[in-house]
């Protein structure tokens, strides 16, 4: 056989297989997708079945926050260790084990028989989640290494990531609605189940840093910063921010991240490598992740209110309601990852994202008491949505791109803590202003009429979503000062490794 035959053949050979990865591909990513879909889903979707849980197990109104609260604290304070974990043991192992954790800690809860077996299961959610998230991320990150299907990819992983939470709000309210409380933590069994057969069946492992070694006083540290950080705007809501609960344990949070970064500089095997952070573009995406979890809580929590308790929206119609955001979201993430990314740069396009999220919570500031969805939530819905979509999947996009393969998952896990640290920031801060606002608009009034408490309600919501409305401004700001000009480009020299 003659030498141009067997290249000719080895050609075809390549070709075939990489036309065989290439579909793979998408498989990985329905199923990476997928298990995002569980862990963002569960940061709302039980909000919506908390009455009827309450009244089934019977727990007082000041012990409901920790249903909500024990999945951010485990969530938010283990994710760089889970990410690392990825690194060291292998990704397909991270995402097999943390798969089938959450599945097993979720029918826990479901069969919950008392609050603090509730409570102990969804801190173990955010355990398993801790190490589910980080590993999904950076799978697709390795999997997806061509700078057409990376954009594609991300921009159906970043409007999960952005769109999840109204989704909860929606599978909760139906769930609740048609069947129990529990079928919010039952379906999570279901959709562990398909994640995992489809990661067992199309994964593999590669264990990239498995050279390295796990870095416990790093470990140690981050985790506490996180957790005092978490825990502290969790207490602002329900204590005052002058109480020791709330910014002694900010104070404490802060300190030992500190601590943590200067250790980061000296561990022979840090946690969190430095030149991760120090990259002005990753440093910008990773900003940009926080600002936007921070002002997205703003439309879902205040907005969830309005329409269930100003215009008599059942938890099903509220899930609903939310819809048009989440597909203006998911549009808008193609257009802007696969399209406006490559041709005009993050400079340009994350900023205009901010921006027009910026107008939309302006523009819902006009709500009232007599208002109405179609004109006065609908529209204002959809230019957030779309705002948004420029936002999140980018900045994702481009906070884990050019990561060495080692260093994969804690970035990944970096990008997921920025998203729940500023969901928490957010959640406080707008949960302590809108309060503020409604006792300053009852001073002076008659707060027994009912027609002055309604009242009162819609001025905490229109407080909350200027605050919204200012992050994102500070967001357009930040994001314009900081990217890099031009567009983001990829070695063509590079042969892409496919991580399967």
């Amino acid at each position: 056989m003659s030498q141009k035959t067997l290249s000719q053949g080895a050609r075809a050979g390549a070709a075939a297989t990489t036309e065989a990865a290439s579909g793979k591909r998408w498989w990985i990513l329905a199923i990476v997708a997928l298990a995002q879909l569980m862990v963002v889903l569960d940061a709302t979707i039980v909000n919506i079945a908390l009455p009827s849980a309450q009244a089934d197990l019977g727990f007082s109104d000041g012990n409901r926050q920790w249903i909500v609260t024990a999945y951010a604290l485990a969530f938010a304070s283990l994710l760089l260790l889970g990410g690392r974990i990825a690194d060291l043991f292998g990704r397909k192992t991270a995402f097999l084990v943390g798969i089938v954790g959450f599945g097993a800690v979720s029918a826990l809860g479901g069969a919950a028989t008392s609050f603090e077996m509730l409570v102990v299961a969804r801190a173990l959610q955010g355990v398993f989640g801790a190490l589910l998230a980080p590993a999904a991320l950076s799978l697709l990150n390795t999997t997806f290494t061509d700078a057409r299907e990376r954009a594609k990819a991300f921009s159906v992983y970043g409007a999960i990531a952005g769109a999840g939470g109204a989704v909860g709000l929606l599978l909760g309210g139906i769930l609740t609605d048609a069947l129990d409380w529990r079928w919010t933590l039952y379906v999570n069994v279901a959709i562990a189940l398909v994640a995992f057969v489809g990661g067992w069946m199309l994964l593999s492992n590669h264990r990239d840093a498995a050279g390295s070694k796990l870095d416990v006083p790093g470990t140690i540290l981050v985790a506490g910063g996180l957790f005092g950080l978490v825990y502290g705007f969790s207490n602002a809501e329900t204590h005052d921010w002058s109480s020791p609960q709330t910014w002694g344990f900010l104070l404490a949070g802060g300190v030992l991240l500190t601590a943590f970064a200067w250790w980061q500089t000296r561990a022979s095997h840090p946690l969190l490598p430095l030149r991760i952070l120090l990259d002005r573009d990753r440093g910008a995406s990773l900003l940009a992740v926080l600002i936007s979890g921070a002002g997205m809580f703003g439309v879902f929590l205040f907005l969830t209110y309005y329409l269930q308790l100003n215009l008599g929206f059942s938890p099903t119609k509220t899930g609903v309601a939310f819809l048009p955001m989440v597909a203006a979201l998911m549009v808008s993430a193609q257009v802007g990852t696969t399209m406006l990314v490559p041709r005009l740069g993050p400079k340009a396009v994350i900023p205009l994202g901010f921006a027009i999220a910026t107008g939309g919570m302006a523009w819902l500031t006009g709500i009232g008491l007599g208002s109405d969805y179609v004109s006065a939530v609908l529209p204002q819905l959809i230019v957030i949505g779309v705002g948004l979509g420029l936002v999140m999947p980018p900045a994702m996009q481009m906070a884990t791109g050019g990561v060495a393969a080692e260093d994969a998952g804690v970035a990944s896990a970096t990008v997921n803590a920025m998203q729940q640290v500023g969901g928490s920031i957010g959640t406080a801060l707008l949960n302590t202003l809108a309060a503020s606002a409604a006792t300053n608009y009852l001073s002076g009034r008659d707060a027994t009429n009912k027609l002055v408490q309604a009242q009162s309600t819609i001025e905490s919501y229109t407080t909350a979503f200027w605050w919204s409305a200012g992050f994102f401004a500070a967001g357009t700001v930040i994001a314009f000062l900081l990217f890099r000009r031009g567009v983001p480009q990829q070695d063509p020299d590079a042969a892409p490794v496919v991580h399967m």
